[in-house]
């Protein structure tokens, strides 16, 4: 973990809070490409910036940034890391606290089995090799919320090293390029996490609520293996993913409960990396990806401008979109690590090396954690494509937005509709109305089996397609109906009476004879044009499948001609070929 530092950044006006951490070493490896990491077909700010610094002038090289993450995650766990201090978010100040907690004299830490086993299962679902032996030691600082003055911390010999992340981004004007990318993983080690300092400028007072501290964290070191925000931001979210599908961590970021720190530098290629920064606290993959999107910009901009970079502590000021300086670090910190002599040597074994004689509830087994692993959000979005026939991406967007999923599963459960167009209407239409309105899938005024009715009603022919949009809007805005309440209200049944709907489509040509003329020479949107009259007439209620079947009118009479005799038009050798008819707009297929 790291030490707070308090620091005024605006003349007085707004404090800063800060973390003294060691940072992860920018090490060998990593690439010297950046990719494309848009977002709806857009590029992000940094990749603008590296894509501008490529159309060189004279003399100059193009530029390359590296990042490194620093994750800490709280450990799903009914107590702290040491003591027996119960857990809970937004408990009332100092109510969760024990002696241990408070570092009275005389208190003794207790390793917590829960917060060991949550560690082991999450270097297995990394890839990470567990060392069967761990060491804890004590990292010192003085800060108000750490009445022991060090953390119990992991910096010798961690308990999972070496391992990997994988993750997807999709690129390209529509999203439809999947790229998967890997991040090596340096080490996972568990510490307890610190107190929560409050700064009261109004009273000129400093409170402390050390509910939080002594609390397991879970620390993930990434190597510098990636290149821009979208990437960090991407990679943050699977991980995210993988500890709630775990269970071993909650990964609330609005909580606290999943924090990150972002190593930035950039260099040219084949040059030495260049001077960090490091930017702290972030608490949203959103901002992770703009203060380092931001970073990226900051430093290309002033070494292209003749100045240095140094080597400091940023933090990111959401409201106006940049980095602000809290501390440099050109001083090194020295946090005199030691042993912790009140903790010995945390063994743990797999089948093999398990004594014959071992208590189960006294040792932890590697290999029964492994047999406990769940489903990972990788096979999950593997069997939706298999599963429903869904493209990557929709798969992608299913497990990234909160509680997608389990909305998409239990509609698919409830409706006779085909699974692509369960898909399509999730993902565009729903999740479009939970955008617009800034809601959770969990605040959504539409429940599952609302939507699976209106699909069941659309599948079976009784309403058309834009009659079912018109429900859905019903159904956001009046909690309570049903589909079925909405269509009979607002009449929007298909009609059933065939002769009427033939009535109306001779009706509507005999209106626009002109259109009629442009259908027989061949224009393929006259007929969509026809269509579209006849369903406004009906307010969408006739069936643009039906109304391909209506018979043409009666042909007309022949002209007169001005003396009452006939005209007769000789028939052309060459008959103008049958005219080329689209389907309905809402069936035709949109790449």
């Amino acid at each position: 973990m790291a030490a707070p530092v308090l620091r005024c950044c605006c003349s007085g006006r707004r404090w800063a809070f800060a973390c003294i951490d060691r940072g992860s070493r920018h090490g060998r490896g990593a690439p010297t490409g950046s990719w494309f990491c848009g977002k709806r077909g857009q590029r992000s700010v940094a990749q603008q910036l590296l894509s501008a610094a490529q159309k060189l002038r004279k003399g100059e090289h193009e530029w390359t940034a590296v990042v490194g993450l620093e994750i800490h995650a709280q450990i799903s766990s009914n107590s702290k890391l040491f003591s027996g201090s119960k857990v809970h978010f937004a408990a009332p100040p100092n109510s969760l606290v024990s002696f241990f907690d408070a570092s009275l004299p005389g208190t003794l830490p207790v390793l917590n089995r829960r917060c060991v086993e949550a560690a082991v299962m999450t270097g297995l679902a990394l890839n990470c090799h567990i060392n069967k032996k761990s060491l804890f030691d004590r990292k010192h600082y003085f800060y108000a919320d750490l009445p022991a003055g060090y953390q119990i911390t992991q910096q010798r010999l961690p308990i999972a090293v070496n391992g990997s992340l994988a993750y997807s981004i999709c690129t390209g004007k529509k999203q439809s390029q999947v790229i998967s990318k890997t991040v090596r993983i340096k080490q996972i080690q568990l510490e307890q996490d610190s107190g929560k300092t409050l700064h009261d400028d109004f009273r000129s007072q400093t409170l402390i609520d050390l509910n939080r501290a002594g609390i397991g964290l879970l620390e993930v070191v990434l190597e510098p293996d990636m290149s821009c925000g979208e990437e960090a931001a991407t990679a943050v979210r699977e991980l995210q993913l993988i500890l709630q599908a775990l269970g071993t961590s909650q990964a609330i970021m609005a909580d606290g409960q999943l924090r990150v720190d972002a190593n930035i530098s950039v260099h040219h290629p084949g040059e030495p990396l260049g001077v960090r920064t490091e930017v702290k606290n972030l608490n949203s993959a959103r901002f992770l990806a703009k203060a380092i999107d931001y970073e990226i910009q900051r430093q290309i901009k002033e070494l292209e401008n003749g100045g240095e970079i140094l080597n400091e502590t940023r933090s990111f000021d959401y409201k106006l979109g940049c980095t602000v300086p809290m501390r440099d670090k050109e001083g090194k910190q020295d946090y005199r690590f030691i042993p912790e002599p009140n903790l010995p040597p945390l063994v743990i074994y797999d089948s093999a090396s398990l004594p014959a004689n071992a208590d189960p509830q006294q040792v932890i087994n590697i290999d029964r954690i492994r047999e406990q692993i769940p489903e990972l959000p990788s096979v999950t979005r593997e069997k939706l494509v298999q599963q429903y026939g869904m493209l990557p991406e929709h798969s992608l967007t299913l497990l990234n937005e909160v509680g997608l999923l389990e909305f998409f599963q239990n509609v698919i459960k409830e409706t006779r509709a085909e699974p692509k167009k369960v898909t399509s209407w999730v993902l565009n239409t729903f999740l479009g109305f939970l955008k617009q309105e800034n809601l959770a899938v969990s605040e959504s005024p539409v429940t599952p089996s609302a939507l699976a009715e209106l699909l069941n009603l659309l599948d079976r022919k009784a309403i058309s397609s834009a009659a079912a949009k018109q429900v859905f809007e019903e159904l956001w805005r009046n909690e309570g109906k049903t589909p079925a309440q909405i269509v009979s209200e607002k009449q929007l049944e298909l009609m059933q009476d065939r002769e009427a709907l033939e009535q109306l489509c001779h009706a509507v040509m005999e209106e626009h004879p002109q259109v009629v003329m442009d259908m027989k020479k061949g224009n393929p949107r006259a007929i969509n044009k026809l269509i579209g009259l006849v369903r406004k007439a009906t307010l969408n209620r006739a069936d643009p499948t039906a109304m391909f079947h209506v018979p043409p009118p009666d042909a007309e009479a022949e002209p007169v001609e001005a003396d009452g005799r006939e005209r007769h038009t000789p028939a052309s050798p060459h008959p103008d070929p049958a005219p080329r008819v689209l389907p309905p707009r809402d069936q035709q297929r949109r790449p």
